[in-house]
């Protein structure tokens, strides 16, 4: 009887690890990264600035229950008190169900702590220009004409990219921004006539619901490589047909800013 208990107890206490690395181990791994790049100004990159507080208050929270969580004794997260009275049978002969449980709880742990390692390991970055360019000539929301009457009376001194985007692609009197100058800093893409594109990603809450936003601009297609970031001053001009560019005075490059988006 102790030699069949042995093995089971074994058992025990390895699906007692598990379960605990499943729930408060990778809770605290993720709330240890989180706060360490809310601390360095780096939480900045994946979601908006007016969401950093909350994703920090957030993680001290789950870390603090994941640390509360630790003076349990290994395994008592999981009793719920229930003795059937077959536990011993069920683990010595596992039904398929309960095997293919086990797959998918296993497969689900190892995807889940290859995301949460990988996000540990690998430095920050910003995902602007693959995601700008895998979004290119999608049709969103952000541009669809809801700041039409705003943009008309708002002081164009203060537009970015994603300002400028939205009157090129609502306004219906286009003459009223003829001459208007700008200062924008964003990315080279290209556009589909061999042209060059200033683009920005925009973002209300975090990088999944970036949408980018695109500025024609009067630059030479093979002066800048694709992705280079750059600074722009010029002037908006309207053309014959009512559309809008960007006529640039000049056009630097630049290092990509800390914070590569606009909100």
């Amino acid at each position: 009887m102790s030699d069949h208990a042995h093995p089971t107890q074994a058992r025990s206490r390895a699906r007692a690890l598990g379960t605990r690395w499943l729930g408060i181990g990778l809770a605290t791994v993720i709330s240890v990264v989180t706060l360490g790049l809310g601390l360095t100004g780096r939480l900045n990159l994946y979601i908006s600035p007016e969401s950093v507080w909350f994703a920090c208050a957030a993680a001290v929270v789950t870390l603090a229950g994941a640390i509360w969580s630790c003076t349990l004794p290994l395994g008592e997260e999981g009793d719920h008190g229930h003795d059937h009275g077959h536990g011993t049978d069920a683990d010595a002969e596992p039904s398929p169900r309960r095997s293919l449980t086990l797959v998918g709880t296993v497969t689900g742990g190892v995807v889940a702590s290859g995301v949460v390692i990988a996000a540990l390991v690998l430095p920050p970055a910003s995902l602007s220009v693959e995601l700008a360019m895998s979004r290119v000539g999608e049709q969103t929301a952000l541009f669809a004409g809801a700041d039409d009457v705003t943009l008309g009376v708002a002081d164009t001194a203060t537009f970015g990219v994603g300002d400028w985007a939205s009157v090129f692609a609502t306004a219906t009197n286009t003459a009223a921004y003829d001459g208007k100058t700008v200062t924008l800093t964003g990315f080279v893409t290209p556009t589909d006539a061999d042209g060059v594109n200033l683009t920005r990603l925009v973002i209300t809450h975090c990088v999944i619901d970036a949408q980018p936003a695109t500025l024609p601009v009067t630059i030479d297609a093979g002066e800048f490589d694709t992705g280079q970031w750059v600074e722009v001053e010029g002037t908006v001009k309207a053309d014959a047909d009512g559309s809008l560019h960007v006529e640039p005075t000049t056009v630097t490059a630049i290092d990509e800013p800390q914070d590569p988006y606009e909100y």
